[in-house]
C-alpha cells in the first residue's frame, strides 16, 4: 500500500543551520532551520498546522546524528535516510560540472524523494533498548580499537628501552597486573633497584609460585635473574622520554580497561532485558560480546527486511556481481556499514570452534583454494539466512535440526564432514 504524503522535504544538514526545501505539488519553498530545540519545534509545529493529519516525508543524508535524533520526537515526520553516494550520482545527472551548494542539495533531496519514494524504505527506529545496544556496542568497539592502538605504542616503547618488562607481559598488553607493574616501575632501572621483598610480592601477583619460596627474598632466583639482566639503552635522554611514555600509556590503558568494563556491564544489563536475547544466544559463537551486537544488527522492526538477501546486501556479506557482455566479475561488497559487516564476520569466525558443520564448510572452501576470510564471509552468508529465519519465526537455533536438514538435502558439507571424520 502506497502512503500519501502531504509534502516532501529535503534537508541538507549541517552543524548549526540546515538548508530545507519543501515541495507541495509544483510549489517549492526554501528555508533554513537552526539546530536548536526551539527552532526545530517551531518548524515542526508549522508543518503540522499546514498539513493536519497528514504524514510528511523527509529525506536527508544521515540515519543518525543530532538532527535525526531531534526529528524522532515528531511522529508525523517519516524519515528517508539517503546514502551520500546516491545523492552525488543524482546531482551529477543534472550538474555535470560538479557544482553544489546546500540549498541546491536540499532541493535535489526533496525532488529525489518525491519521484522515487516508492522505491525507498522509510527509516523505522528500533525500540530504546535495541538502539542503546547498537550505540553502546559501536562505542565499545571504538574504545577497544583505541586500547589496541595504545597497547601497540606501549609495546614499542618497551622494546626500545625496557625489554625486561616484556618477560612479564602474559597474553595481553592491557592485562591488569602487567599495567600495575609498569605504573609502579615505569623503567628497567626502577625495577632492578626495587627492594627484594617488594619484587617478590609483585612477582607472586603476576605468576603463581608452585614450589616453596626461598627463605630470603634476596636469594629468590627470579629476583636474581631480574637484577642480572643487562641494560639495553644507556642514553639518559632516551630513558627519560621512554619512562614518561611507559608510565602514561600504562595509566591510559588502565582507564581504557575501566571504560570498556563499564560498557560491558551496560550491554549485559540491557541484553538481559531484551526479548530476543535467548534467541541470539542460541547461535554458535555468539557469546556475551556478540549477542548484543547481533540483536542490534537485526533490530526490533521485523518488517525492516523483506528477505535474508536484504540483510546480506546491507551488511556487505553478499558479494557484488559486475556483468558486461560476456564478462562477469564477482567482488567483495565495499559500500556497507563496516561495523555491521564485522559483526556477522566475527560471529561466523567464532562459530568455527563450536559448530562442526560450520568448521567443515569453511575447511571445504579452503580445500578448494579460497582464502580464509573469503571462506568466513561465505560462512557468514549461510549464517545470515539461518539467523534471519530464526529471527522472523522467533525460534531458537537447533544445531541438530539443521544438521538433519543438511543430511536430507545431501549437502556437500555432510559428505566433506563424513570424509574427514573417517580420516
Amino acid at each position: 500500500m502506497t502512503t500519501s504524503y502531504g509534502a516532501y522535504v529535503g534537508i541538507d544538514w549541517a552543524d548549526q543551520k540546515h538548508a530545507v526545501c519543501l515541495l507541495t505539488g509544483e510549489q517549492l519553498e526554501r528555508s533554513d532551520v537552526q539546530q536548536e530545540a526551539g527552532a526545530l519545534d517551531e518548524w515542526a509545529a508549522e508543518l503540522r498546522a499546514r498539513f493536519p493529519g497528514q504524514p510528511i516525508a523527509v529525506c536527508l543524508e544521515a540515519s543518525r546524528g543530532p538532527l535525526v535524533y531531534a526529528l524522532l520526537k515528531y511522529d508525523f515526520l517519516v524519515l528517508f535516510p539517503l546514502n551520500p553516494k546516491q545523492l552525488a550520482s543524482y546531482r551529477a545527472a543534472f550538474r555535470p560540472s560538479g557544482g553544489k551548494n546546500d540549498p541546491g542539495d536540499a532541493e535535489l533531496l526533496a525532488r529525489f524523494l518525491r519521484e522515487h519514494y516508492t522505491q525507498l524504505r522509510p527509516w523505522l527506529p528500533d525500540d530504546p533498548i535495541t538502539r542503546s545496544l547498537r550505540l553502546l556496542g559501536e562505542a565499545r568497539r571504538s574504545w577497544v580499537d583505541q586500547r589496541t592502538a595504545a597497547g601497540n605504542r606501549l609495546l614499542q616503547a618497551l622494546k626500545e628501552a625496557y625489554p625486561l618488562a616484556l618477560k612479564f607481559l602474559g597474553t595481553y598488553s592491557h592485562g591488569k597486573r602487567f599495567l600495575e607493574l609498569l605504573v609502579k616501575f615505569p623503567s628497567q632501572r626502577e625495577l632492578q633497584r626495587a627492594a627484594p621483598k617488594l619484587l617478590v610480592q609483585w612477582l607472586n601477583k603476576l605468576h603463581r609460585v608452585a614450589d616453596d619460596p626461598p627463605a630470603s627474598a634476596a636469594t629468590d632466583p627470579r629476583v636474581v635473574a631480574i637484577r642480572q639482566v643487562p641494560v639495553l639503552v644507556t642514553d639518559e635522554a632516551v630513558l627519560r622520554a621512554n619512562r614518561l611514555a611507559v608510565l602514561h600509556l600504562a595509566t591510559q590503558l588502565q582507564q581504557f580497561n575501566r571504560t570498556i568494563e563499564e560498557y560491558d556491564e551496560q550491554l549485559q544489563e540491557l541484553t538481559a532485558q531484551h526479548p530476543d536475547a535467548e534467541l541470539f544466544r542460541s547461535f554458535p559463537g555468539a557469546g556475551d560480546a556478540l549477542t548484543p551486537r547481533l540483536i542490534a544488527a537485526l533490530g526490533s522492526q521485523r518488517e525492516r527486511y523483506v528477505s535474508a538477501a536484504d540483510l546480506q546486501q546491507l551488511s556487505g556479506i553478499a558479494p557484488v556481481q559486475l556483468q558486461s557482455g560476456k564478462t562477469c566479475l564477482v567482488k567483495k561488497r565495499r559500500a556497507c556499514p563496516t561495523f555491521l559487516r564485522q559483526t556477522f564476520h566475527e560471529q561466523a569466525r567464532c562459530s568455527l570452534s563450536c559448530c562442526d558443520w560450520a568448521h567443515a564448510y569453511c575447511q571445504m572452501l579452503r580445500a578448494r583454494g579460497m582464502g580464509f576470510h573469503a571462506a568466513v564471509r561465505s560462512l557468514a552468508f549461510k549464517w545470515q539466512r539461518i539467523i534471519f529465519r530464526c529471527w522472523q519465526t522467533r525460534q531458537l537455533y537447533d544445531d541438530a535440526k539443521y544438521v538433519a536438514q543438511l543430511h536430507r538435502k545431501q549437502s556437500p558439507i555432510v559428505k566433506f564432514l563424513a570424509t574427514n571424520s573417517a580420516k
